[in-house]
């Protein structure tokens, strides 16, 4: 129990890119292995709360499920935090290629009524153009 990480210090979520350093055993050396990813899902509560993340390999998805006190997690690194209005992103599974990536983010309802209200600016006074007048010819 003393070797198992706490993560009382990382805070990540749903839809966050995480780069988890997992300690990989090989023979009688021992290494350090990056899995980045993004989280979709995390379940449970207490000792047996775990998260899954999920990353593009060569047009392949892969996931991979960790519990939080996992001794063979070395550490968790936040890469980069989204907002997202899904629990879990089990969409992410049925799309290929780079849309696999992408998670939508349409923001909350108040965001998305200011950004389609049209902006109520007055009109800009015209001013009366300082052209001389043209001479006639007599």
């Amino acid at each position: 129990m003393a070797n198992q990480l706490k993560l009382s210090n990382v805070i990540f979520g749903i839809g966050d890119t995480v780069a988890v350093s997992c300690k990989v055993k090989e023979g009688e050396k021992e290494r350090l292995q990056v899995f980045e990813g993004v989280v979709i899902a995390i379940r449970g509560k207490g000792d047996t709360k775990s998260f899954i993340v999920r990353k593009m390999s060569a047009a392949i998805g892969i996931e991979r499920i960790w519990p939080v006190n996992c001794p063979s997690i070395h550490s968790i690194k936040l890469i980069k935090s989204q907002p997202v209005r899904r629990a879990k992103l089990y969409y992410l599974r049925n799309r290929i290629g780079r849309l696999a990536l992408r998670i939508e983010n349409k923001g909350t309802k108040r965001e998305i009524m200011k950004e389609t209200a049209k902006p109520k600016t007055p009109e800009a006074k015209k001013e009366p153009s300082k052209e001389t007048p043209k001479e006639s010819v007599k």
